[in-house]
């Protein structure tokens, strides 16, 4: 058995108004949400990217190292 309701119509657009503020709203929070864990991941990104550039200005010097070992021998 179905409810039924009867409104008046300044009743019933309140509704609406209600119910547009609150997916309003959730679509703000959402946002919020995804865009901080966007900057965080770019964050975890940059410091990876930082640490494998140091690592690789620190083997640059020891691999050019080995490659004139490899030739004086």
């Amino acid at each position: 058995m179905r409810t039924v309701y009867v409104v008046s119509d300044s009743q019933l657009e309140e509704i609406k108004r209600k119910q547009r503020q609150e997916e309003l709203e959730n679509l703000e929070a959402s946002r919020n949400r995804l865009e901080s864990n966007y900057q965080a991941r770019i964050k975890i990104i940059d410091e990876r990217e930082h640490e494998l550039k140091e690592e690789l200005k620190a083997l640059a010097p020891a691999i050019k190292e080995k490659g004139k070992c490899a030739v004086k021998t």
